[in-house]
Formats: structure tokens, sequence, C-alpha cells
């Protein structure tokens, strides 16, 4: 069995290798050459992408603290640099934790991504770095609650190309998104800091139902009311797909 050469046209090398490879008896040197340059080259732009978003976090951070310097009540709105792969944006009583994932991941078959020309035309484009937006509680931090509940508000993904794709609730999912166009720059980075935030802003505690924290043991109310193992979150006890259906993509 044989490859047409037409079929190969627009193919990146990449990918013509990889397909090659199916069909013949491979060379499973060269496939891992091949295969592992390009989840490096993926590895590299998602690095990227999380430096661009290291440095809007603190510009971001600035812009608040120049406009509101000297204002009262003061409202906390801090940038924390977490390390290489973790970066921390506190505002009022939530945070956001961005982590970036050290793996390079593929969208499944099903996916919606997978159904585009602009993967057909070139499938090693459907692999992507990952970035993982949570929201948690300030006081969980602050009183270290480490029962509590911080929500997955937001993932972006991101391909050797640096064009990306969002998964997210509400004002992060309504983001743009055409991943054949889509390319990571700085006013795209702000617009989802903001949105994360926004969506975290809008996004308020409820109280949990009084059937789950009514019972309370002798040794979780002999400890401050700080240390109490009684989980909090913003819709425990709740579906949170309910705010807003699935993520949005």
């Amino acid at each position: 069995m044989s490859i047409c050469k037409e079929n190969l046209v627009g193919l990146s090398d990449q990918a013509v290798i990889l397909m090659e490879a199916k069909i013949k008896k491979p060379d499973l040197f060269e496939i891992l050459r091949i295969k592992s340059n390009l989840k490096q080259d993926v590895f590299e732009q998602t690095s990227s992408t999380f430096e661009l978003l290291r440095k809007t976090m603190s510009q971001i951070t600035e812009d608040y603290q120049n406009k509101y310097e000297g204002a009262l009540p003061i409202i906390p709105f801090e940038f924390k640099d977490r390390g290489e792969f973790e970066l921390e944006l506190r505002f009022g009583g939530d945070v956001l934790i961005f982590m970036m994932h050290t793996n390079v991941f593929q969208f499944s078959r099903l996916h919606e991504v997978m159904k585009t020309s602009y993967i057909h035309q070139d499938p090693t484009l459907s692999y992507c770095g990952a970035i993982h937006i949570y929201n948690f509680l300030a006081d969980s931090f602050k009183y270290n609650r480490t029962n509590d509940i911080g929500y997955l508000i937001g993932r972006l993904f991101v391909n050797r190309e640096k064009h990306y794709f969002i998964e997210g609730k509400r004002e992060i999912g309504m983001l743009y998104n055409n991943f054949a166009t889509s390319v990571i720059g700085p006013e795209t980075i702000r617009q989802i800091i903001e949105s994360a935030m926004l969506y975290t802003i809008n996004f308020d505690l409820l109280s949990p139902p009084y059937d789950q924290v009514k019972l309370v043991t002798v040794s979780e109310m002999q400890n401050s009311i700080d240390n109490m193992k009684i989980t909090t979150g913003k819709r425990l006890g709740f579906r949170f797909q309910a705010d807003n259906g699935e993520p949005k993509s």
C-alpha cells in the first residue's frame, strides 16, 4: 500500500513522516526523533505563552496599585510568582492560580477542533500544551484550610504555531475561538486574565446546605474556627455546572 502524493500536499514534514510510518514498516528511531521534536516545539511555545502571562499579570497588578494608591479601604491585589509553572493572582477575597502542565496533549478524535480543516491539513497541529486556571478563596490559603475546594474555571491550549483554543466557564468560554486563526499575543493574554477575573468576581460564595454542616466533631470544635475541617467552596453542595451549563469553548 502506498500514499498518494497529492494527499500529502500542504502537510508538514512531521505529519508526512508520521503518516507514512503508519502504512509502511516504521523507522522507529526517526519516529521517536520527529515526535519528540514536535512535543518540544509545543512545550517551548506553551512556555513562551506562560511567560507572557507572568509579565501581563505583573503589569495588571501594577496598573491597579497605581490607580488606587492611597485609596481606602485597601483592597488586596497582589501577584505572586510561585515558580516556573505556577502563577498566583490574589484580588479581594479570591485567588486565581494559573498552572502550566509540563506534558503535551492531543485533542480527542471527537473534539470539535479535530473536525477543522486546519487540523485535517496538518494533524501535528492538534498537539497542544495546556495551562489550567483555578479559582480559590483567599481565606483558604490565609488560614490554611486544606480541605477547601478550588474550581477549574478555564484551560488554555497552545500548539506549535502558537495558535490557541480556550475552554471555560461563562466570560472565559465566550472569548473568540478560531483555532485556525487565533494566535496568542499580549492583547489576548490580557483579555484572558481579565475575563478570568471578571468571572471570579461574579462567582459568589453560597452557603452550603444545612444538613451538610450540622455535624461537627469534638476535636474540630476544640480547634480554632480557622482550622475546622468544614470544607468551604463557592458552590459546595451544589452542581458547579448548573451555573452556566457545560464549559464553553
